[in-house]
This record gives structure tokens, sequence and C-alpha cells, in this order.
């Protein structure tokens, strides 16, 4: 019996003058909409949680002085709102950015960050609370010094990178780290903004960290980072009398002094107990706290929502943490880890030096609490951090099921 196979159909020509190529390509979304890492959805939606509850307490926290100035009472929020929907979309786009892309940018960034940092000495500076850290732009307010937070990570993460093999002795972790980050923060001390130049220092230790620096050579930049911070306190009176009053055992002697805003902060938080007042409720909003919605927007919370309210923020920057820290362990990348580690121990040191503040456990340094503080430039620098750390959460290396195992042959055993 003799079986006739179907003819096989020719595979299609080119039309003339038709790029024979074209007809390989394919729209495909199957990337589009591919399944991500876990540690992909808890970093984002973590940092959404938090975006959103910062604009509800930036509104609830500015809303009395606005009506009584005779502003909208959602004035502020609307624009804080307008940074959160200009950063939420940069920080997907960016997740979508391939790691080599953040090597690639590393140095311009550093150097453009550095440029916009330079422009506070400039007729475009703006002096407030002591600090020369703002620009004012056709009537917008920026902190150039916030995007130098994830520059200098970038920059940090591609050097050391680079110099992986060679971070075993003591010059090539001096050089160019310290040099390059001492001028970078140099930029920042020039404007007297302490607070900001503390955070940058925990950038350069985290990435020394993460990079694999044994504790022996890690101790001298730490070593630096101490001298200096010390160096800078002993040197201004104005933080010297901030550390005085927050060392001040009697703090009410000094109420009408520098002890009136932390005091009132504290007071914000025990009057709400553990359920709040309620949202909106607050009593220390109504020009009693001074920064109730920047650096003490986490007494609001306390006051408002209780100490369930604080346990949620906290509890939200837990998570965000864990998924970053899951990046840091499952990547194989030096850059990523490095990276990934400098940006966590900035947003989430950030915000426990914010906490610990409102709680009196640090003098007053003039932090802003990650995503939730009134700042559009805090709020889009930190989105588009999170954007690099959705982007590597994206090249984690896929680990599947293990393979099932062969089965054993069993040998048969010869008959007699």
């Amino acid at each position: 019996m003799t079986t006739t196979l179907p003819p096989t159909r020719p595979p299609a020509q080119p039309a003339d003058g038709e790029d024979p190529r074209g007809l390989a390509a394919r729209v495909s979304l199957g990337r589009v909409f591919a399944p991500v890492p876990s540690e992909f959805l808890l970093i984002a939606s973590t940092a959404l949680l938090l975006t959103g509850f910062g604009l509800v307490m930036v509104l609830s926290a500015t809303s009395a002085i606005a009506t009584a100035a005779g502003q909208p009472a959602w004035d502020a929020m609307v624009k804080q709102g307008v940074f959160a929907l200009l950063g939420i979309p940069i920080m997907f786009i960016a997740s979508r950015f391939p790691v080599k892309f953040f090597k690639r940018i590393a140095w311009p960034a550093l150097i453009g960050a550095v440029i916009f940092q330079l422009l506070v000495f400039t007729p475009l500076g703006v002096t407030a609370n002591g600090n020369r850290n703002w620009i004012m732009i056709a009537g917008l307010q920026a902190q150039p010094a916030e995007f130098l937070k994830l520059a200098l990570a970038l920059w940090l993460g591609f050097v050391l990178f680079r110099k992986r093999s060679l971070l075993t002795k003591w010059q090539h972790v001096f050089i160019p780290v310290v040099p390059v980050a001492g001028l970078v923060i140099a930029t920042v001390l020039a404007g007297h903004d302490l607070g900001t130049a503390m955070v940058l220092f925990l950038i350069v230790l985290g990435a020394l960290f993460f990079s694999g620096v044994r504790l022996r050579l890690f101790a001298l930049p730490a070593l630096l980072v101490l001298g200096s911070v010390a160096a800078l306190a002993v040197t201004s009176p104005d933080r010297m009398r901030r550390i005085m009053s927050f060392l001040n055992p009697d703090c009410l002697a000094d109420y009408y002094g520098d002890c009136y805003q932390p005091l009132h902060g504290i007071w914000g938080l025990a009057g709400g107990g553990i359920f709040g007042l309620g949202l909106g409720n607050s009593k220390e909003k109504y020009d009693w706290l001074p920064a109730a919605a920047n650096d003490y927007i986490f007494a609001i919370v306390g006051e408002e929502l209780g100490l369930i309210g604080c346990v949620v923020v906290l509890a939200l920057f837990a998570l965000f943490a864990v998924g970053a820290f899951h990046v840091i362990r499952k990547t194989d990348d030096p850059f990523v880890r490095i990276v990934s580690g400098a940006i966590t121990v900035w947003i989430v040191g950030q915000a426990l030096i914010n906490i610990g503040v409102v709680l009196r456990v640090f003098p007053v340094l003039g932090v802003p609490l990650p995503f939730m503080s009134q700042g559009g430039t805090s709020l889009l620098s930190v989105l588009i951090a999170c954007g690099v750390l959705l982007a590597f959460a994206r090249s984690l290396p896929v680990r599947g099921p293990l393979p099932p195992a062969r089965p054993t042959p069993v040998r048969a055993r010869p008959t007699r």
C-alpha cells in the first residue's frame, strides 16, 4: 500500500522591491505581557501605595493653612499630584530599560546632576531656613540635590563594578570613589544642607558595603564620614544649637526656641493614641507644627491615624526593603547589586532618619520622608530610583523548576 503525502506549500516570495526581512517582522506582545518577578510587583505596589498615602496626608496637613490664607484647600496636594503623575509613568518607562543603559549613563548622569546642583549658587538659587539648596525657574521651585542621590548611586555602581577585581587593595577603593564623592557632597555642604549630605554619605557607604569591600577597607571611608559630620556640626553654631537642644533633658525650658517644633511633633504623635483622631482632624496642623506637610508629616499620620497608621507606613517601607533586598540577593550582576543596595540604603535609611527625628531619636536634620513628604523634586527622584530598581528586578535570572529526576535503570539479575 502506497501512502501519498500532501504537497508542501512553497514559502511566500516577497514582492518586487520589498525587503525580504520585513516578512519576519512581527508585533510581539509576549514580552509586554510576560509575567514579572514578584520583586517587581512588591517594589511597584509599595511605591504606589506610599505615594497615594502621601498625597492624602499632604492634603490633610495643608488644607487648614491654605483655607485660612484664602487659597483652595487642595492647592498643595494638586501640586504634589502633578509630580506624582509625572513620576509614576517615568518609573514604569525606566523599568523597561536594560541594565547596560544605566551603565552607559552613569558618568553623564553624575556630571549633569552636579551641574544642576551648582545652579543653587547662581542668581537662580533660593535660601530657605539657612540652607541654599533650592532654585527657582519660571515660578517652579526645585531641589537639585535630590537628583544627586540617584546619579551618585549609579556612578558608584559603575566604578565599583569596573574595579571589582581590584577592591582588595585600599588604593583602588579610595580612588576615585572618595575624591569624586567628596566633591559631589561638597557641593551640597556648600549650601549648608547637612541632612542631604548625610544621606549622600549613606549612599557611598551602602555602595561600598554591597560591592564586597573588606571590612577593614570599609572602615576608612566610614571614619572619614564620621569625622566630616562631627567637624561640620562643631563648626556651625546653628547645628550645634540644634544638637544641644536635642540633648537638653528639659526641652520645655526652650519651648519658644529650637524645641518648639520637636515638642509639637511628639505631642501630635501622643495625641493620636492607638486609633488616631480621624483623617483630617489633626490639631497640630493649625499652624502649631511648622513643617507639618514636610519633615514632620509622620507626626500628622500618628495624630490622625494613630499607632495603626504609623505601623502601616512602617510596614510599607519594610515590604519595599524586602523586595529590594531580594533583588540584591538574587542578581548575578555586581552592578545591579551595588546600585540596588545604594538606592535601598538611601530610601529606607532616609525614612528611618526622618521618623527618628519625629520621635526625637535624632536631632532635627531637615530630611523629608520619601514618597510622602511635600516636595515634588524629592518625590520625582524617588520614583525614578524605583524605576531603576524595577528594571533590575526584570533582569533577575529565571530559576525554573528542577527537571524531573531520571529513573535509575534496574539491572536484571542473571539466572542460574
